[in-house]
């Protein structure tokens, strides 16, 4: 059975006679786990540490060995990340920075000591064993209708700390917690106050709704912030679409950051639920969130760091598992691209909505050709890049060189190549796709070519005797039931918060 894990934030209440014990605890503890680090570094392993290390420390072997583990979690994230292990600095890298200066004032480097001394020794974690009926270092206990946190402080001694929350999972862990479930507890001191989480995991259902009647694919877009989703049937077809504004994803403190990717991440699990279809997304990691003299602007760039596009897609996904609906990652390779070309002139869709249809498709093991019409406008495309690079061959060796024959042969992906042409056409001096490509209806339906006045074909999108554009994307004569069909138009949902 698959389980989730869920945190819980709660408070501790210590009184002024009760903290120095405390406070020694999980100093000793955090001197161990910093230790140990060293030691793992030098190759010692885990066994030999867990002997050595309780009569220096003062510590049982449990919290000796959670302080090891800790270590190696550091550590293996560390290298996860590429930073090198033995660079990691504890308590801080920034206050360790700003303590080096020296023009700092009296007052202001005493603070920073304070906080630095938090950050690097007030730590205190415990893992859960499900033979010890939750956790026996720090265990949660009731008494009198209140629950306190009974810590473990050396000595055969104990304290109990009241424990103050209102989260919501505070009802399923109490049941849990009748039950004997293994939970985990970190403590934290910061700001001269006591933080406590508490994690244990929550087993999910079954999974439910998959992909046999199609899928739901999801194209998150940081500039402008939005989500576009498409519903497609299992043949692949657009049933339905529409866009969900995100603007509280960049915009705010990381609490409302938070709360606002949860608000977002319920609405596209219950559009999933409702239609009983997969949830489909791209496998990306928002590596290039530009940088000064990009000349990207500024609002642009602060939008694309503080897009919380990994946290959104990992409540979606929890959810998702939350609900029994099934997900998938796709490869992201030029879905913009195929969908902004191929899918958007067609129903004057928006590229995004155009991109998240792809997603759908490309969930259910559907490819994606090039138009026949576009082959034509591929063919001059690839023969100049040839004639460029001198790859052209002399001899066709018998066959008769065509479009096809030029899209298989090239070296060259026909969507990159098809982007580059047409983005020349529709906006020579821009990169980005342009939201509006319903000048290219008359190319990818009719075939239609421009001519100059010598008769020499010029293959520019919109020219020539059908080059009257197109109603823009979005607009409303493109959602009409189309004569000689009996399927209906494709049904669009914005979804807006107040």
């Amino acid at each position: 059975m698959q389980k989730a894990k869920i945190t819980i934030r709660a408070r501790l209440r210590v009184k002024d006679k009760d903290k120095k014990a405390l406070d020694d605890l999980m100093r000793r503890w955090s001197a161990c786990m910093r230790y140990a680090y060293s030691r793992l570094l030098e190759g010692k392993k885990r066994k030999e540490l867990k002997q050595e290390l309780q009569k220096p420390f003062n510590l049982n072997s449990r919290y000796v060995d959670d302080a090891i583990v800790e270590a190696q979690s550091i550590i293996s994230l560390s290298k996860e990340l590429g930073f090198k292990p033995e660079k990691v600095i504890f308590g801080g890298r920034d206050l360790f920075e700003q303590l080096s200066k020296r023009h700092l004032s009296e007052k202001q480097r005493q603070k920073l000591k304070r906080e630095w001394r938090e950050r690097r020794q007030g730590n205190l974690y415990s893992r859960g064993d499900k033979s010890k009926n939750g956790n026996l270092n720090l265990r949660i206990v009731k008494e009198n209708g209140q629950y306190y946190l009974r810590v473990n402080v050396g000595n055969r001694k104990w304290m109990l700390y009241e424990l103050i929350t209102s989260h919501k999972k505070w009802g399923l862990f109490e049941s849990f917690l009748a039950q004997g479930v293994p939970y985990s507890v970190r403590v934290q001191k910061r700001k001269g106050k006591y933080h406590c989480f508490i994690t244990f995991e929550e087993p999910l259902p079954e999974i439910g709704i998959r992909f046999e009647g199609g899928s739901i694919g999801i194209d998150l877009n940081a500039f402008p912030s939005h989500i576009a989703w498409a519903e497609v049937g299992k043949d692949g077809n657009l049933v339905s679409y529409g866009e969900i504004p995100t603007p509280h994803l960049f915009d705010g403190r990381k609490e409302k950051r938070d709360y606002w990717a949860w608000m977002y991440a319920h609405q596209i699990v219950k559009t999933a639920s409702r239609k009983r279809k997969g949830i489909v997304f791209e496998r990306l990691k928002m590596k290039d969130r530009g940088h000064r003299g990009d000349y990207t602007g500024r609002k642009a760039r602060r939008i694309k760091h503080n897009f919380s596009y990994g946290k959104l897609k990992e409540r979606v996904i929890l959810l998702a598992r939350r609900y029994g609906i099934a997900v998938r990652e796709i490869n992201p390779a030029y879905t913009s691209a195929t969908g902004a070309f191929k899918y958007a002139p067609q129903l004057s869709l928006t590229k995004d909505v155009a991109s998240a249809w792809v997603i759908a498709r490309r969930g259910l093991g559907l490819s994606e050709k090039v138009p026949r019409n576009y082959r034509a406008l591929l063919q001059v495309a690839f023969r100049s890049l040839q004639r460029e690079s001198g790859t052209a061959s002399e001899s066709t060796d018998g066959r008769n060189s065509g479009a096809a024959e030029d899209l298989k042969r090239s070296p060259y992906n026909p969507w990159q190549v098809l982007r580059a042409v047409v983005l020349t056409a529709l906006s020579p001096e821009g990169r980005r796709i342009p939201r509006c490509l319903s000048p290219l209806k008359p190319l990818l339906v009719s075939g239609d070519v421009g001519r100059t006045l010598k008769g020499h074909e010029v293959l520019l999108p919109g020219t020539g005797p059908m080059g009257t554009q197109m109603p823009p994307a979005g607009f409303p004569g493109a959602l009409k039931k189309r004569r000689g069909t009996s399927s209906p138009a494709p049904e669009r949902t914005d979804v807006r918060f107040g």
